[in-house]
């Protein structure tokens, strides 16, 4: 089923991005399974599929062709701004016909039930299914360790806010990172600070220090497809980092926003290898479905759930979008979308990874993080380089991009330069003009 939705997903990507253009010939059954390393059934089905939803047509003994549809998956109205910044879903991909079918579904399931105050832990169906969904993920939790929240911004400001059982009152946190929470660390005047993370990694002998030595309540850390460096831990210092928090008294709050984006097989999260309940993993619905669903799921350890349901209260995330995302998950319309937005991003990350190649190759004036999957890459610019001159020059050639300061916590002194490159809303046939400008003007600035 997995091989099925993938190869659904690459097609409409190649179709959405133009790489199957309008009136073009799909390849063969024949060939398409070979492509695939599959059945020639499994093909012929996915091409049924695509005809279902009107993406292309068949002709008796010539083929299947990509039906000329203005506006199918695709915004023909492009801006002429190269987006490198907007770190939202591409607006072209959202489900909406799928998530509004779900909507319905649900209400007729649960009706009035849906329009109550409900459950602080969150819509009990919708845990039960997330504990099946979560295993896929290498995380193997309990339904009652399962909590839905108002996005994973609510659950980082009332882990920040609560009382932890190691008594420890202050925040660590990766620099750079998410930069919203550290702002909101900063104007609550959370104890807090910063231990610097580069797109190689992190010093393990420094955590070890600040874990021994700070008073470290808990450290957050986004493991995979960092934001904003694009770059994730090694499976050793995943190991180490769960071993470190055993042995410190140090809890970990595992940010994985990221993880449905992966296409890397077998990557266990921290959670994964957490052995005395350290580890609070993070996950987010908004990266996948719509920012707007305001949906997270947080799997907290058992010491923790009387202190983190004090300050959360209430059910305060909305029952009917709960349920239509219990319906999303378990009519296999998530793994089909997972697939479908994962495969968009893929092709322009080599896209992206091309034009690195054909233009800083030379001079190498950039660092570029390594990235293949998530959405974003860090471009590391020379040390003389002006940023506002540049963002400048940028901004006048309509190349939107986000600058690195942002993502420091505004007293960290080891603060590199860098441009925080997103290819989420990035078209396909921009990027290559995005990164050569991006080099020239970088090129002019560092003269």
């Amino acid at each position: 089923m997995k091989k099925y939705f993938s190869i659904l997903a690459d097609i409409e990507s190649r179709i959405s991005e133009g790489q199957y253009r309008s009136g073009q010939r799909l390849p063969s059954l024949r060939d398409a399974a070979e492509l695939y390393g599959c059945s020639i059934s499994t093909i012929m089905r996915t091409y049924v599929e695509l005809e279902k939803r009107h993406a292309i047509y068949s002709i008796p003994q010539s083929g299947f062709y990509v039906v000329a549809k203005p506006g199918y998956l695709h915004n023909n109205e492009k801006s002429q701004v190269i987006d490198f910044a907007s770190a939202s879903p591409d607006l072209n991909v959202f489900p909406y016909l799928d998530f509004q079918h779900c909507l319905n579904k649900a209400i007729d399931k649960y009706k009035y039930h849906l329009f109550t105050y409900g459950d602080s832990k969150g819509l009990e169906t919708l845990r039960q299914t997330l504990v099946s969904h979560l295993a896929n993920a290498q995380v193997f939790a309990k339904k009652e360790q399962i909590i839905v929240t108002s996005g994973v911004q609510q659950a980082l400001e009332i882990l920040a806010k609560m009382p932890f059982p190691n008594e420890k009152i202050v925040v660590l946190v990766e620099q750079p990172s998410y930069d919203i929470y550290l702002r909101f660390l900063e104007s609550q005047g959370m104890p807090v600070c910063g231990i610097t993370r580069r797109a190689d990694g992190i010093d393990l002998e420094e955590l070890e220090e600040k874990f021994k030595n700070d008073n470290i309540k808990f450290f957050y850390t986004m493991p995979r497809y960092h934001n904003p460096l694009g770059t994730s831990y090694t499976r050793e210092e995943r190991k180490a980092i769960a071993k470190l928090a055993d042995q410190y008294d140090v809890y970990i709050v595992e940010d994985d926003y990221m993880g449905d984006l992966g296409e890397a097989q077998g990557f266990e999260p921290i959670f994964a290898y957490d052995q005395t309940s350290h580890v609070i993993y993070l996950k987010s619905f908004s990266k996948i479905i719509f920012p707007g669903l305001r949906l997270g799921v947080a799997v907290l350890p058992e010491s923790l759930q009387k202190a983190f349901f004090a300050y959360k209260r209430y059910g305060d995330t909305s029952l009917l979008s709960q349920a239509a995302l219990e319906v999303y998950i378990k009519n296999g319309m998530y793994e089909y979308h997972k697939h479908k937005i994962g495969s968009l991003y893929t092709v322009r990350f080599q896209a992206l990874n091309e034009a690195v190649k054909r233009y800083n190759s030379k001079d190498k004036l950039l660092e570029v993080s390594e990235g293949s999957s998530g959405i974003y890459v860090q471009f590391k610019l020379p040390k003389k380089v002006n940023i506002d001159g540049l963002m400048k020059r940028l901004a006048g050639r309509n190349v939107s991009v986000v600058p690195g300061k942002g993502f420091y916590l505004s007293h960290y002194l080891e603060q590199e330069k860098f441009l925080r490159i997103s290819i989420s809303r990035a078209q396909l046939e921009q990027i290559d003009e995005g990164v050569k400008t991006i080099v020239k003007e970088v090129k002019h600035e560092n003269n």
